[in-house]
């Protein structure tokens, strides 16, 4: 396989997973606008939370933390 084929590989695997993103995104969209926050809302909270779990545990550079840390700040972010 040469180089042009991979790049078309990707860039069409990329593509599907774009796809599937979006399509997600849409099917959430659809389901908080159908349910109330009470229900959803402990359910994002979940994903977010586990988001940040498995950031915390990447072993970022205290340079890259100090980085987030500044654009929180000035963005008003915690």
């Amino acid at each position: 396989m040469n180089d042009s084929d991979r790049f078309e590989r990707l860039a069409e695997k990329h593509a599907q997973n774009r796809h599937a993103r979006l399509e997600g995104v849409k099917r959430w969209v659809e389901y908080i606008q159908t349910h109330p926050p009470e229900e959803w809302g402990p359910q994002q909270n979940a994903v977010v939370n586990e988001q940040l779990r498995s950031a915390r545990e990447t072993g970022l550079s205290a340079e890259h933390e100090k980085r987030v840390r500044a654009f929180a700040e000035e963005n008003g972010s915690d």
